[in-house]
């Protein structure tokens, strides 16, 4: 498994109505995190103790929450909000 990031619960959903433009966004700053996770937690599948604490980012037309999930390899949106 190689690190990778997805939608999760609602965020996904609200990510169908969402406009292509701040989804861009969010899918960027979604890349940077994967690759910031993927060399801070080398050896992620054996990962032991916590995760590290989730976060919002701000994108353009709104932000994101997203939680890192280090044994799974995967940076999880679990937010997306969009003020237009």
């Amino acid at each position: 498994m190689s690190w990778a990031w997805e939608y999760a619960f609602g965020a996904e959903e609200a990510a169908r109505t969402a406009p292509r433009i701040f989804l861009t966004g969010v899918e960027e700053k979604a890349a940077e995190l994967v690759r910031a996770a993927e060399t801070l937690h080398v050896h992620g599948r054996s990962h032991e103790g916590v995760d590290p604490k989730g976060s919002s980012l701000l994108v353009p037309g709104g932000m994101f929450t997203y939680q890192i999930v280090v044994r799974s390899e995967r940076v999880y949106i679990v937010q997306i909000t969009y003020l237009g």
